[in-house]
C-alpha cells in the first residue's frame, strides 16, 4: 500500500501551559518538566519506533522536543512553518481569564469555534489554519511513502490533524485530549488520512513527576 506512517506529537510542557496563557506564535521554551517529557519520549521512540525523518514547527518549544527525539535516532529535525501554532494575535500572552475580561466578544466567538473568525491584531482563522495544516500534511507525507516519520507541533495543529483523520467538522466540540508529548498515530495515503492511535502517554508513566 502507498502509505506513510506518521507520529504527530505536541511539544513538551511550558510555563505558559501551566499558567493557561496563550502562546500562539510567541517563542516560549520548554520548562523543566517539558524537558523531562521530551527526554522520556526520545528514549521510548529510539527503542520502539525508528524514524526516517523528523519535522517540526520552528517555534522553540516544538523544536526542543523534536531535537531530543531526532538526536537519539541519528537525525536532524527539519523545521517547517506549516507546523506552527495558530496565530492568536491580541490573545497571545494573555491567560484565559484575561481574554474573557479584556475581549469578551472575541472570547465568545473563540469558544463557539467560529471557523471564519480570527483573533484581533493579525490572528489566524480556523479555516485558514486548516488549509495550512492540510497542505503541510500532504506535502510532507507524500515525500515519505513507505516510511515512518514524525511531526512535532502544537495543540492547535494536533486538534486539526485529529479532525482531518476522523472527518470531524471544525466546529464540532472537542472530545479528545491534546496532552504534551502524547504520541498520536496517523496513516496517510494519497487518497485518505486515518487515525491509528491517539494520546499514548505510556512513556510518561515510567517514573513519577517528583522524579524528573
Amino acid at each position: 500500500m502507498q502509505a506513510t506512517r506518521i507520529l504527530a506529537i505536541r511539544h513538551g510542557e511550558t510555563a505558559w501551559n501551566v499558567d493557561t496563557r496563550i502562546q500562539g506564535q510567541l517563542d516560549i521554551p520548554l520548562n523543566a518538566h517539558g524537558e523531562w517529557q521530551a527526554s522520556q519520549l526520545a528514549e521510548v521512540l529510539a527503542v520502539q519506533e525508528p524514524l526516517h525523518a523528523v519535522y517540526t514547527s520552528d517555534l522553540k518549544r516544538a523544536h526542543q522536543t523534536a531535537t531530543a527525539v531526532a538526536v537519539r535516532q541519528g537525525l536532524q529535525p527539519i523545521s517547517h512553518l506549516g507546523l506552527r501554532e495558530r496565530g492568536f494575535g491580541a490573545f497571545e500572552g494573555k491567560t484565559f481569564a484575561e481574554i474573557e475580561k479584556d475581549l469578551p466578544e472575541d472570547a465568545m466567538r473563540w469558544r463557539k469555534r467560529d471557523p471564519h473568525w480570527a483573533p484581533p491584531s493579525g490572528g489566524e482563522s480556523l479555516v485558514i489554519m486548516d488549509q495550512r495544516v492540510r497542505q503541510t500534511l500532504n506535502e510532507l507525507a507524500a515525500q515519505h511513502i513507505g516510511q515512518h516519520i514524525a511531526f512535532f507541533a502544537h495543540g492547535g495543529v494536533m486538534d486539526l490533524l485529529y479532525r482531518i483523520a476522523t472527518g470531524q467538522d471544525l466546529q464540532a466540540p472537542r472530545t479528545w485530549t491534546l496532552t504534551n508529548t502524547a504520541i498520536n498515530r496517523l496513516l496517510w495515503t494519497p487518497d485518505s488520512v486515518s487515525l491509528v492511535g491517539w494520546a499514548d502517554t505510556t512513556h510518561l508513566d515510567e517514573v513519577t513527576r517528583d522524579e524528573y
